[in-house]
């Protein structure tokens, strides 16, 4: 009897508990959903119904009149964008009050394989941000371009033995192998032969890294319902040991120096025989108010989550993108041959060779590459983390530190106040770079954007152009126009049975 009566009050004080933020957004008044105890607003998330991206979508849809929504992940309040003004100002004008992404739950424990530039906070972000830039610049991308239509080319060879057996094969599938060995030249200087080897180490490698299983999923919710309880749960467990062991065998293999190959793993060894990093603080202020001086090692984990970190992104975010375009031409055909017809008129100026101009040169292609990721962007949101109280002076509205909030790109890029139709695939609209550009988000925006934007641009923009001057694509019998988004999603937005499409070879080939 006592025990059941200790249960009872165990339960009741953990209900009160959970409940006891329930009335921040209330406070404030920002339209939010009412909470329910032990998840907030977030019970089709902790039980995997829902993908982050789609709840942000769904808040954004109901509430159409409001410049932000309040929004409760468990117990912790989160703050949904609507507005542009108010996206700008979060992600540019007013980076130093919103410098943390937000996206690990305890800073105080955070597991090696995250110890990267996406991940990383304050300082240690501050550090790699600045030391990583160089790696991208446009003379960096001239010098790898080579390597990407080697593999451009083994991508149309590949394609080339499915079209003629006339059957069906998933694009995205495709476009990963593809992007995992370039990614595995340049960066690694590897070869991975994911494309031609269904066994590749490299691609087995992308399948564990994005593709989380219940576990995994449970461990993302727990960590955002219960910050502290569960800060010694890891999210890439199930990759750790043998990211560290690659590390240290591509360490191993050029003696611990660079190689004078100036790629991402020579620059990577550079900084970590630099041993301790001196850089201005982002976090620590004098009382005169400059910047801290502070050190960081640039140690053994740094060094393999910055591996892991452009391996996984080089390849997911650039695969899915570039998979979706062909998606969408298969379904619009005549968006497919306006996009023929730009590569095969350029290739004529190039002696029917691609390289690095002649992707340049392909204007009608980018834009269908780009209206691509407006109806579907790899990461369909944007998160950030008040680093010191901040007040929205025009609505006066102040959130606290230590509140995330929420960009949703994927919202934003569908809202018809901003798009004429957004439903519809019409490359046109960017043939002005300017007209979308606050609310067009595929690689972020401010101090925090995607440093790889123009590596993963051209690497895309190859195998496409690689692609459709050589083949067209038709949906299979069993595509979807509008595919099933996964729900165990969490930040780069999964497809459920990918994206299968048939290629035909075209009467007149270019490469």
């Amino acid at each position: 009897m006592i025990t059941l009566a200790v249960i009872l009050l165990s339960f009741i004080a953990l209900y009160f508990y959970n409940k006891r933020t329930f009335n921040y957004w209330k406070k404030k008044n920002v339209k939010h959903d009412k909470p329910v105890a032990f998840f907030g607003n977030n019970k089709e998330g902790f039980f995997i119904q829902k993908s982050k991206v789609q709840l942000n979508t769904e808040m954004y849809n109901k509430y159409s009149n409001e410049r932000v929504v309040g929004f409760y992940r468990g117990t912790k309040p989160e703050l949904i964008i609507r507005d542009p003004e108010l996206v700008k100002r979060i992600l540019v004008t007013d980076f130093g009050s919103f410098f943390y992404r937000g996206f690990l739950p305890n800073k105080d424990v955070i597991e090696p394989t995250l110890r990267h530039l996406f991940a990383s906070e304050g300082d240690l972000w501050k550090m790699l941000r600045t030391r990583m830039s160089p790696v991208f610049t446009s003379g960096k991308l001239k010098v790898m371009f080579p390597l990407i239509v080697e593999h451009a080319e083994n991508l149309q060879s590949r394609i080339s033995k499915i079209a003629s057996s006339e059957k069906s094969s998933d694009a995205k599938e495709l476009m990963a192998r593809y992007a995992t060995d370039f990614i595995g030249a340049c960066g690694f200087g590897l070869e991975a032969d994911s494309i031609n080897n269904e066994n590749s180490y490299f691609r087995k490698l992308g399948y564990k890294i994005f593709a989380p299983g219940l576990v995994d999923a449970i461990i993302a919710v727990s960590k955002d319902m219960f910050p502290e309880l569960c800060k010694n749960l890891k999210f890439f467990s199930r990759i750790e040991d043998e990211a560290k062991q690659l590390a240290q065998d591509i360490q191993k293999a050029r003696n611990y120096q660079p190689v004078g190959r100036n790629d991402y793993v020579d620059m990577m060894l550079a900084l970590k025989n630099q041993g301790t990093i001196k850089i201005e603080s982002i976090e620590k202020t004098k009382s005169d108010g400059s910047p801290e001086l502070v050190s960081i090692q640039f140690d053994d984990d740094i060094f393999m989550a910055q591996l892991i970190l452009f391996f996984a992104a080089g390849f997911e975010t650039s695969s899915s993108s570039s998979s979706m375009t062909l998606h969408l031409l298969a379904y619009h055909p005549d968006k497919q041959i306006k996009v023929q017809e730009d590569i095969d008129r350029v290739l004529a100026k190039y002696n029917n060779k691609l390289c690095y101009d002649a992707v340049k040169d392909m204007a009608y292609l980018e834009m269908a590459f780009k209206e691509s990721m407006r109806i579907f962007p790899p990461l369909g949101y944007i998160s950030r983390q008040c680093t010191k109280d901040y007040t929205f002076t025009d609505m006066n509205l102040t959130i606290n530190k230590g509140v995330n909030v929420m960009i949703p790109i994927q919202a934003l890029h569908m809202d018809p106040k901003y798009w004429d139709k957004p439903e519809e695939y019409r490359p046109e609209r960017f043939q002005s770079d300017n007209e979308h550009k606050d609310v067009y988000l595929p690689f972020g925006n401010g101090p925090r954007n995607c440093v790889g934007t123009r590596l993963g641009l051209m690497q895309a923009m190859a195998g496409l152009a690689a692609v459709l001057s050589k083949f067209t694509v038709e949906p299979a019998p069993n595509s979807k126009l509008r595919p099933v988004i996964d729900p165990k999603s969490e930040v780069v937005q999964g497809i459920v049975g990918g994206l299968p499409l048939i290629f035909r070879e075209r009467n007149k080939t270019r490469i």
